[in-house]
């Protein structure tokens, strides 16, 4: 069975950095698009940066671009999440999920880590 964990989320400043880390395991063999989402206190979930598994395209959201950044390691089925000039705005429970095709929705969501901007 497909199963996704994020790690690596924790309490921070504004302007540190942190690395997420987004592990699959299970059937992966069909996964096509990794992706990181995160979700703010009272509002909806928001999609954050996604990658190709077989490629180098990527895409952000306007809010992160620039400063986030989002890379893969097929041989750990593992994608992560650089996320560098961290802002209080950032502060969410961050997930990740996957598409088995450039057609299909995100499935298989994590459990999510929090992330915690202080000012």
């Amino acid at each position: 069975q497909v199963q996704l964990e994020e790690s690596g989320g924790g309490a921070v400043q504004a302007g540190d950095s942190l690395r997420l880390s987004c592990t699959a395991s299970g059937r992966t063999f069909t996964f096509y698009v990794m992706g990181w989402f995160r979700q703010a206190p009272g509002k909806e979930r928001e999609f954050v940066a996604g990658i190709l598994l077989n490629g180098v395209m990527t895409s952000y959201a306007d809010s992160v671009k620039g400063r986030f950044t989002i890379s893969k390691d097929n041989t750990k089925n593992t994608v992560y999440l650089q996320m560098n000039s961290l802002k209080p705005e950032d502060t969410a429970v961050y997930y990740c999920a996957r598409k088995v095709s450039s057609t299909s929705g995100w499935g298989s969501w994590g459990q999510g880590t929090q992330v915690t901007v202080s000012s």
